[in-house]
């Protein structure tokens, strides 16, 4: 695995040279294993395309929360570049943002990007999102952008940002829900690339529908002062976003050929037609609500029962 220095024991602006210790059980699958959209070079790229197509609700989302020069903050399952920039904008002069990835590969491609964009107060580190090793009650933010989607259990996900945060801190989370996904003028091969990647994408165990779940996962872990936000994007012919469901299934074609749903042949046919499809101006698409949610972590612990 790719390794990094733990957050706090050595200057923000040094290179990665220690592993974070895994510190879930032994028999528990790898994280990422457990990531529903695969490991490989076209979700690679799509998840750097996806750092810029949702910038503008991630702006919003910091500027909601009124994160500061000198805070911290970490970004879980940061992929070959999250949201690191804009964390390190966030809270620069004096302050430290941590990537955090279970993908060794895109904790390289993390640190490319960080190297590249000169961002001297962010370090990456590679660590299961659900037992990150870090020291708790560490950051002003943390924040994960559609990786509860991906897992089975989120809930473990968002424990660990809940300890990860200080006192007072911030969790954040960007997830989709893609109920109310549509296309018109209606399409068959897109209601069937629609449904292969709906059951695929299931058969992990992850929730398609995570979105509207977020704010009562929220109270569940002791959050307080939640708030919401829902987007719905419809992009335009030519946007790069505007073929994210083509994409996915790009993504998880390893898994939907192995399951049996499709083949070869049929997927060749339905990413065409959809795409056709999409590149026509008068067509409306519209792949999934964006639902931007936080809550604070209590100042103080909750008081035991009487």
């Amino acid at each position: 695995m790719a390794t990094a220095t733990v957050p706090g024991t050595g200057p923000a602006t040094e290179p990665a040279t220690a592993t974070v210790p895994a510190t879930g059980p032994a028999a528990e699958p790898a994280a990422a294993d457990m990531y529903a959209l695969g490991s490989n070079p076209a979700e690679s790229a799509r998840l750097q395309r996806q750092s810029d197509e949702l910038r503008p609700q991630t702006a919003e989302l910091l500027g909601r929360i009124g994160l500061e020069p000198g805070q911290s903050a970490i970004d879980l399952g940061c992929g070959p570049s999250g949201i690191l920039e804009l964390l390190s904008a966030a809270v620069s002069p004096g302050g430290r943002v941590v990537g955090l990835d279970a993908d060794p590969a895109h904790t390289a491609m993390a640190r490319q990007y960080v190297s590249e964009r000169d961002l001297a107060n962010v370090e990456v580190i590679t660590a299961d999102a659900r037992h990150t090793g870090l020291p708790p009650d560490t950051f002003d933010l943390v924040h994960a952008r559609t990786v509860l989607v991906t897992i089975p259990e989120p809930q473990e996900v968002l424990a660990e940002m809940v300890r990860l945060a200080r006192p007072g801190g911030w969790v954040a989370s960007q997830e989709p829900d893609t109920e109310g996904a549509f296309c018109f003028p209606p399409l068959p091969a897109w209601d069937r690339l629609r449904e292969i990647f709906r059951v695929g994408f299931s058969r992990s165990g992850a929730d398609l529908l995570i979105g509207r779940r977020l704010t009562e996962l929220y109270r569940q872990a002791g959050l307080e002062e939640i708030e919401v936000v829902v987007h719905a994007p419809v992009y335009p012919a030519g946007h790069s976003r505007r073929t994210i469901l083509p994409d996915l299934v790009r993504s998880v074609r390893p898994m939907i050929l192995e399951l049996g749903l499709s083949d070869d042949r049929e997927l060749a046919e339905l990413d065409r037609a959809v795409r056709e499809h999409l590149a026509d101006p008068r067509t409306v698409s519209l792949a999934h609500l964006l639902v931007v949610a936080w809550g604070r972590k209590p100042s103080k612990p909750p008081k035991p029962p009487a």
